[in-house]
């Protein structure tokens, strides 16, 4: 694994080399150029930093090539000096895809950064004196946005406190200990069952949990290892039989998009060395073969096992992950008493620049059968999702003209065979206001409908729509039963995504405008490859090919299932056998 880590470095250093600014007329001048915007910038994904850390690790590592190659040197020079003229004033960071002046990107550079910084010092190489310098400057640059500046999401709080931990080893800095016990003040935001806040399994848990790592071993606080060990366990039933990680369910942009396990390849690998723990041995296994390079800056894994050697001898083995098995996380979490306590704290609801997330630890069953892999989930578009050899169901969802949209189901128990999911919507009309709390402009030649006192308004005529769903397994497949009954007459849609990749036929239906199948009747069969699933239950209640605020997403084949209110219907979704089947009936 090193060696092929080595190796894809070097190939990275000249990626970096070709998109390099050497035009010294050229505002970028120094900087890498981002291949997907055309501009260089100073975060720490496609930013320069991240080139610096393939150029710094190359430099200080001899089985590279460009072990302390002078023109490269020069190089990486050249970057130090374009970061430091990117530096704002107050010492932060721009990132360009957003949060212009932002502490908490700043935070991930400097994790990154401070790692390269250490590495090139250990190196007692005095050509690197200048590179050095400048790193160093950067660095104490951030102090004060570092040691003053907040945060807008959960994960934030311990990049910020990882941050603070490699400003107080550099700098011996107690105002960044003392910074940092502020944000852990506010405890730590993780289920008994290991899952963070965002339910970012593709981008944020890895995020919160080589954060919470590294302040962990620069803060002195070994207890902040706990959480990110209740994550890593959790993370093993949430992988598919690919290796793709699940993210159907996630409260941020990794939400339905492919991510692999590379960004947990450090947090796997560290704790298993540290705790002698042979799954985590075997995910950070399963996680290397994922790792195309290093990584970007704030986690940059070559730095880091150059940084710690004996993290190079890791050893783990897949065998020992398990193929298969069922649970629900998050199961016997309180989260309904945690809601109930909303009010009282006074936000009533209401937060800027970010979500509340009250989604956080909701159920999700994972269920692993082999080359098969089934989620069911919670608060989120779709509740059921299902892999089968190379066929991709990426979601089944219900949506209405209700409140129109897509019904998420909100609680979820176990039932013998599977998992009875129910949602509810609420929705009613609104009084007058009392003469006696109108305004002055409500009397004025122009009431505008903001200045209003809209909290003084009665509730009217308030409609509640309940839905419900059974899924259950069956000898070779699932089945969902889907029930709902009042106000009568509402449009109903059920949607099955399909990857692009396969081939649908049904023997009743009609394709929309927009290229989905709306279907009618008899079976719907999904091929990949020798792989497919075959469903029953097509139905046209009504002619709508789509949902008002229910987007359908592009680069899908999707299905259609029209019907009405009230409904008792059922799904029968049917496998083809797997190839351990296959090869026992031979």
């Amino acid at each position: 694994m090193y060696r092929q880590l080595v190796d894809s470095n070097d190939r990275a250093v000249e990626r970096g080399m070709a998109r390099q600014m050497l035009d010294p007329e050229n505002r970028y001048y120094g900087g890498t150029i981002d291949p997907y915007t055309g501009v260089a910038w100073v975060n720490h994904t496609t930013g320069t930093p991240t080139d610096m850390c393939y150029w710094g690790a190359a430099l200080s590592n001899p089985d590279s090539i460009y072990y302390r190659d002078e023109a490269l040197l020069d190089r990486l020079l050249l970057a130090t000096e374009f970061v430091l003229r990117l530096q704002h004033e107050d010492g932060s960071i721009s990132p360009g895809w957003t949060n212009y002046h932002s502490p908490p990107d700043t935070a991930f550079v400097v994790v990154g950064y401070s790692q390269l910084y250490q590495l090139l010092v250990k190196q007692e190489w005095t050509p690197l004196q200048p590179v050095l310098n400048n790193m160093r400057q950067f660095l104490e640059r951030t102090i004060p946005v570092m040691l003053a500046g907040g945060c807008h999401t959960p994960n934030h709080r311990w990049v910020l406190c990882a941050a603070l931990g490699f400003l107080h080893d550099i700098f011996g800095l107690e105002e960044a200990v003392q910074r940092a016990e502020q944000w852990l003040a506010e405890g730590i935001d993780i289920t008994p069952d290991g899952e963070w806040t965002e339910r970012s399994n593709g981008i944020y848990n890895a995020v919160s949990d080589i954060m919470l790592i590294h302040a962990a071993r620069l803060l002195g606080r070994p207890e902040l290892l706990e959480p990110v060990r209740l994550n890593l366990r959790m993370m093993v039933y949430l992988v598919h039989p690919t290796g793709e990680i699940v993210t159907d369910y996630s409260g941020r942009q990794d939400l339905g998009s492919i991510h692999d396990l590379s960004s947990y390849y450090l947090p796997y690998a560290i704790l298993a060395q540290l705790d002698g723990d042979p799954i985590f041995a075997g995910m950070a296994a399963l996680a290397d073969g994922t790792l195309t390079d290093p990584g970007v800056c704030s986690v940059n894994a070559l730095v880091r096992l150059l940084l710690e050697p004996e993290l190079q001898q890791a050893n783990g083995s897949l065998d020992v992950l398990p193929q298969q098995y069922e649970v629900m996380l998050n199961e016997h979490f309180a989260r309904a008493s945690y809601l109930d306590q909303m009010e009282a704290v006074g936000h009533h609801g209401r937060i800027f620049h970010s979500r509340m997330h009250t989604d956080f630890g909701a159920p999700v069953a994972r269920i692993r059968d082999g080359e098969t892999s089934v989620t069911v989930m919670t608060e989120v578009p779709p509740f059921f999702a299902l892999r089968h050899g190379k066929v991709r169901l990426l979601a089944v969802q219900l949506a209405s003209y209700f409140n129109p949209g897509y019904i998420p189901m909100q609680d979820m128990t176990r039932l013998p065979q599977g998992y009875r999911l129910t949602g509810e919507q609420k929705k009613g009309y609104y009084d007058p206001i009392p003469a006696n709390e109108l305004p002055e402009t409500a009397s004025s030649d122009i009431s505008p409908w903001y200045l209003l006192p809209h909290q003084s308004r009665r509730l009217t005529h308030e409609q509640t729509f309940r839905v419900g769903a059974e899924v259950l397994h069956t000898e070779n497949g699932w089945t969902m039963h889907l029930t709902g009954e009042e106000p009568e007459d509402i449009m109903m849609q059920l949607s099955f995504v399909f990857g692009s990749e396969g081939e649908l036929t049904y023997e009743d239906g009609t394709e929309t405008s927009d290229g989905h199948h709306l279907w009618s009747s008899g079976n719907l069969r999904y091929t990949c490859g020798e792989d497919w699933i075959e469903i029953s239950g097509g139905e046209t209640g009504h002619l709508a090919s789509s949902v008002r605020e229910a987007k359908l997403p592009e680069k899908c084949k999707i299905v259609l299932v029209n019907f009405m209110t009230p409904f008792d219907k059922t799904i029968h979704i049917s496998l083809s056998p797997s190839m351990a089947k296959k090869l026992q009936d031979q």
